[in-house]
């Protein structure tokens, strides 16, 4: 018997709910009552020296106004003026019945995969998508419905909407670096691209429907006449990331011979991030984005081939 009790009590000095183990917000430097500053300027500075030295990271959820109310002994008032001058030097953003989160800021380059998975946090989740093939937005999607699938997430529905290049169009990327532009080749090379991308994000979602984890899950794709320069994400109609695609040169293999092609590479852009929050300036750019959006995919834009 005694030998259980031992393991018992191994089990639970290991349990990540032993008491030793603290919260976010009680990992937070306490305020000094020394300070002449009020609560509210003490508890910003807290905060945002927690954001600077990385124990809050890009995207990450700060802990709730009640749960800083409760462990600084103040108003949710106090904590609320806090916040807001965190905001106001654009380092989070509040968002009404999410809380506050780390700003990814729009002159700094950013990671989308904590923005994507917080976006499916909701009940509702809308994705519109700008760019060459769609491959970085697989590849971003992989976590979160993966976590659907484990249960961990458990949004309703999920709607995703692409706006790609026509490659039946003439376009000046992909291209060959010499010879004639339009190779059927280079073409077919960046469709068998395109198709795996848009097809593995359908099937996904098709299996989340299938398997009744969502209500609703739909994705679809219309192609217009461009060539690739940029790539946008509008996430829940609140946040846009924009980023222009470099061009490299570089050696492919097509039809069995190695080619140089001038190839816009998605995985190098440089992502921009703008947020629609109150008193935020850049927040007309996600109006605009969206604007820019829907108006290309209700005029030009035509349903993708099968």
């Amino acid at each position: 018997m005694s030998s259980i009790r031992a393991w018992l009590c191994l089990a639970w000095l290991a349990s990540p709910y032993h008491g030793s183990v603290t919260t976010a917000v009680e990992q937070l430097e306490n305020l000094d009552p020394d300070d002449p500053r009020p609560s509210s300027q003490q508890i910003a500075g807290v905060l945002r020296a927690a954001i600077r030295t990385g124990r809050f990271r890009p995207g990450e959820k700060l802990p709730s106004q009640h749960e800083l109310a409760e462990r600084y002994e103040v108003a949710r008032e106090t904590v609320k003026s806090a916040l807001r001058m965190l905001r106001d030097e654009r380092l989070v953003v509040t968002r009404q019945g999410s809380g506050a989160y780390v700003r990814s800021q729009s002159e700094r380059p950013i990671g989308l995969r904590p923005h994507i998975e917080a976006a499916f946090e909701r009940k509702e989740v809308s994705i519109d998508f700008a760019g060459f093939s769609g491959e970085t937005l697989l590849g971003v999607l992989s976590e979160p419905l993966d976590k659907i699938r484990a249960g961990r997430l458990t949004p309703e529905s999920i709607k995703i909407r692409m706006l790609l290049p026509d490659l039946e169009a003439p376009m000046s990327l992909p291209s060959r670096a010499s010879g004639p532009m339009h190779d059927p080749g280079v073409r077919e090379r960046a469709r068998r691209i395109s198709g795996r991308a848009v097809e593995g994000i359908n099937e996904a979602l098709r299996e989340l429907t299938e398997l009744d984890l969502v209500r609703s899950a739909t994705a679809e794709t219309r192609v217009y006449a461009t060539s690739p320069l940029f790539k946008l994400y509008v996430i829940n109609e609140e946040d846009a990331f924009f980023g222009f695609y470099p061009v490299a040169r570089h050696p492919v293999t097509i039809d069995g011979a190695r080619v140089t092609i001038f190839d816009p590479m998605g995985k190098d852009a440089t992502m921009f991030h703008f947020t629609t929050t109150e008193d935020d300036p850049y927040n007309l750019y996600v109006d605009e984005a969206r604007a820019w959006f829907q108006s290309i995919w209700s005029t030009v834009a035509r349903e993708q081939a099968e």
